[in-house]
């Protein structure tokens, strides 16, 4: 199967180089799309993004989809003007899909707001997220629990991984992300997470 993998804010594709290498010992080609925060706006990437997926609709077989971080919120941003492109699975590692309180926090930061522009303050903005649709495709979401709880954590008693919180990354409040001990940084090298990725796509 053929798989595309965006990766997450202050990230680039060498971030996902292992997943993509446990990929293809399954028997998956794979595929990356990159931006840059920092050169170019949000439009302009979801622009590029749409785009991409469009040729990838014009292949007459089903297209898996894994977003890490901030990734994730890109597909689902360009999904909806895609809607023949067919989709095994949409996968979501560590994506705030509700308004992610650390991205509030470092906009006060002006270095952050240099850095991650329209992206950045898309993540600060909590109204931006409910203008974001379903995705429309079969989804799963991976969460990370290995974040600091407690007192002086951002977080209080939240599970997290260190800069998201398992409530954060709920498409919806029923939903129940699949949970694992990892931080966000390195979630997609976790075998564990690899593992089941790949039990995903061979269903």
């Amino acid at each position: 199967m053929r798989v595309l993998l965006v990766h997450g804010l202050g990230r680039t594709p060498l971030s996902l180089f292992g997943l993509a290498r446990s990929l293809r010992s399954g028997g998956h080609s794979t595929r990356f799309f990159t931006y840059s925060p920092t050169f170019e706006g949000l439009d302009r990437i979801v622009r590029r993004l749409k785009c991409l997926l469009q040729e990838l609709s014009r292949i007459d077989e089903p297209i898996a989809l894994i977003g890490h971080s901030l990734g994730g919120l890109l597909l689902r941003m360009a999904l909806p003007a895609v809607p023949n492109l067919s989709v095994h699975h949409l996968i979501m590692l560590g994506t705030p899909n509700r308004p992610p309180r650390l991205a509030r926090l470092a906009w006060r930061w002006l270095p952050f707001r240099l850095l991650t522009g329209t992206c950045g303050r898309f993540l600060a903005t909590p109204d931006a997220f409910a203008q974001l649709r379903d995705p429309g495709v079969p989804t799963t979401v991976i969460a990370g629990t290995a974040g600091p709880r407690g007192h002086f954590s951002p977080f209080g008693d939240d599970p997290n991984d260190g800069v998201v919180a398992v409530s954060e990354t709920q498409l919806d409040p029923l939903d129940n992300p699949m949970q694992f001990p990892v931080w966000h940084t390195l979630m997609m090298n976790a075998t564990s997470v690899q593992k089941r990725i790949l039990s995903l796509l061979h269903n």
